[in-house]
């Protein structure tokens, strides 16, 4: 034997019998057997079941140091095959099972373009493996952090980039919200029970510990029970599972319904119409909701749920046909409503025009004298705030209650139509976490708003005045920054409409007596119904250093919008300096710029207000940071929701993604910080 060691073009180093005439084919021994933390195309990832090897990739310790790191992806050949990434004896993330397709943790079961994908389960070996159908350089990596990446070489920019990414948020946590539960990260919370069942413990899952999952409503009994679909999910961990590559849906449920242990089915396949059968026994755990991807599991259930469902569906159908006898007749009185307006349309130029009407509005109208007494004939004495709109006095009504009167300047150039604005949105939101709205004052040329007083003003009257700024320790600035992603998170997603602030900065984070932070001033936020996720303006109106580049510059705004602006807010709970009044000896940066900066050269710490030093928890400050600059990147696709936002900030064990850089500028003495920007582009 004259042994050869060959590179071949594939990246494989092969050592063959010197005398073999193909050493691509037979070889003694090959790298592609030991991966390391990389896979590249041809390599498999999978077992030998003959020979026992496993072939898997194991993260580094660093990025420059190749010893083994914490985390491995391998196969676990329990029930139907799929890959776990295990850090240490815990699993983080499944793949979940072969759908025919792809793994059935990927949104969108759709054939690669690029690369040809191949799961194969033979007598002698199990593994997957994928092929490149063009030229394009690419590998799949395991990182320090236990992220498994598929990497694409870019030529025109000389680097690799991230094509597809696992753990890309908290849903793909293994096993998050527990048995029967799934994960929409869409939701806030985001684990929600499956249709049939409740969570086994309240209080623990009101309280965000989803670990225990959820138990069944009804119990089952075996042959009277019924199957429910749920559509577009990831499928269950599929270790305790049955499955057959030959026979077709009907004939798996059957089998199902006849084995008590029997908890749900599927289609192994789901190529070609499905084929193929997938059964489940024991709880069903780490599934998550996608938007859409083709995927069904029937979960079964007693049967008294399923005639809930039919119930609910008989209703449903009944209340359509109520919905659309009503929108026709809305839309006949909605055209003899227009035709009346239109008449009157020039009579409303001549008579004013700005006056506020009142007999829609939900919510109390106080008079003129019980205003003005309250706040001792808007005494200057009383004036507790000054913004764009006019002044805000304290007050107190006859029976003690204490208030704060918003009063609309007459000089006021913008302040109507926010006004109304105003009324419109807040009197209609409940939530702790903002300003509550007890009612107005719309008496002549008066308009006025009257809320709950706040006793301890604004946010940034404490964090940047170097005599207050200590009594607000750090607990109480983590609690403030939860607070306001709670109420704004309110504002995206929970209330009745999706609303978006526009003009968050602390000035507008009003703090109650226990200190526990409010957002107010809604008098530019914007309205979004359905599926509308963006807007456009030409009249940007805002504060400079809290708003993001893409509404600046462009008047572009979005929740995405809101999200920069907590970033910065954030960033100055922590480090009490104003984000563009901050300068530095050695860069031109402001305080996002300046935090950016301190992060990548790992200092940041840094950042952090000197007077928290005796109060601070290290953790909780750097994931501030760290959330505070994700929520700051430059563009708006790579900040997270603020479901994300309150998920991470109340959850330190999470491996939160590496921020981007932020959409920060060079500082310029044009303007101080507290000024609001109007401009029309």
């Amino acid at each position: 034997m004259n042994p050869k060691a060959r590179l071949l073009d594939s990246g494989n180093l092969v050592v063959s019998d010197g005398n073999d005439s193909d050493p691509e084919v037979n070889f003694v021994w090959q790298s592609f057997d030991y991966p390391g933390d990389t896979l590249l195309p041809g390599m498999k990832l999978g077992r030998n079941l003959v020979t026992g090897m496993d072939w898997y990739i194991e993260s580094w310790k660093s990025t420059d140091d190749p010893a083994p790191g914490e985390y491995i992806d391998r196969l676990d050949s329990h029930g139907y095959p799929q890959f776990f990434v295990w850090k240490n004896s815990s699993i983080v993330y499944s793949t979940g099972p072969w759908n025919g397709i792809s793994f059935s943790s990927s949104p969108k079961n759709q054939p690669a373009i690029y690369y040809a994908f191949e799961f194969v389960i033979e007598q002698k070996e199990i593994y997957f493996k994928y092929e490149l159908n063009e030229s394009l350089p690419t590998r799949v990596v395991i990182n320090q952090a236990g992220m498994v990446e598929h990497l694409t070489w870019i030529e025109r920019n000389h680097k690799w980039i991230v094509y597809v990414s696992t753990q890309s948020d908290n849903c793909d946590r293994f096993a998050l919200c527990g048995p029967y539960a799934s994960c929409n990260i869409n939701n806030s919370p985001p684990c929600d029970c499956l249709r049939g069942f409740e969570p086994r413990y309240p209080e623990q899952w009101y309280a965000v510990d989803w670990s225990n999952g959820c138990i069944r409503k009804t119990s089952l009994s075996c042959n009277q029970d019924g199957f429910l679909k749920f559509s577009n999910i990831k499928m269950p961990d599929s270790r305790h599972s049955w499955y057959n590559v030959s026979i077709n849906l009907e004939e798996c449920k059957s089998m199902c319904l006849a084995d008590c242990n029997c908890t749900a089915y599927s289609n192994l396949d789901i190529r070609n119409g499905g084929s193929g059968c997938l059964l489940w026994f024991g709880e069903l755990i780490d599934i998550r909701e996608y938007n859409k991807n083709e995927q069904h599991l029937f979960v079964r259930v007693a049967a008294s749920e399923l005639d809930s469902v039919r119930n609910r569906r008989g209703k449903r159908s009944a209340l359509i046909a109520v919905i659309s006898a009503l929108v026709a007749t809305s839309i006949l009185i909605f055209v003899a409503w227009f035709t009346f307006q239109r008449k009157n349309k020039k009579t409303d130029k001549h008579t004013g025009g700005s006056e506020v009407g009142n007999k829609d509005l939900e919510l109390p109208l106080f008079d003129l004298v019980t205003v003005s007494t309250a706040t001792e004939s808007f005494s200057s004495a009383n004036v507790i705030g000054e913004g764009g709109f006019g002044q805000v006095y304290k007050g107190i009504l006859p029976d003690g209650l204490e208030i704060a009167v918003k009063k609309l300047s007459t000089y006021s150039a913008q302040g109507v139509q926010e006004l109304k604005n105003e009324i419109a949105l807040i009197s209609k939101l409940q939530h702790r976490n903002l300003v509550k709205l007890l009612g107005c004052c719309l008496e002549g040329e008066e308009k006025m708003l009257i809320y709950e007083f706040m006793p301890n003003s604004s946010l940034d009257c404490f964090i940047f005045d170097p005599s207050r700024k200590a009594s607000l320790a750090w607990k109480n600035r983590f609690e403030i920054s939860v607070g306001i992603s709670r109420g704004l998170l309110y504002l995206h997603q929970d209330s009745r409409f999706r609303i978006i602030h526009r003009d968050l900065k602390t000035s507008n984070i009003l703090l109650d007596g226990d200190m526990n932070a409010k957002i107010a001033d809604f008098g530019l936020a914007k309205i979004f119904g359905g599926e509308q996720v963006e807007g456009n303006t030409k009249r940007v109106i805002g504060t400079y250093g809290y708003m993001s580049p893409e509404y600046a510059v462009d008047g572009k705004y979005s929740v995405k919008s809101d999200v920069f602006s907590i970033g910065i807010i954030i960033l100055e709970l922590v480090s009490g300096r104003r984000n563009r009044k901050f300068r530095h000896l050695e860069h031109h940066h402001n305080l996002l710029g300046h935090a950016w900066i301190l992060w990548n050269e790992d200092k940041a710490l840094e950042l952090m207000d000197e007077c928290l030093k005796e109060s601070f928890s290290e953790s909780q400050v750097l994931r501030c940071i760290q959330v505070g600059l994700l929520c700051a990147q430059k563009h708006p696709e790579d900040r997270p929701t603020m479901a994300s936002v309150v998920f991470w900030l109340g959850n330190e064990g999470l491996v939160l993604s590496q921020p981007k850089q932020p959409g920060f500028f060079i500082e310029r003495n044009s303007m101080d910080s507290t000024e609001s920007a109007q401009f029309i582009s």
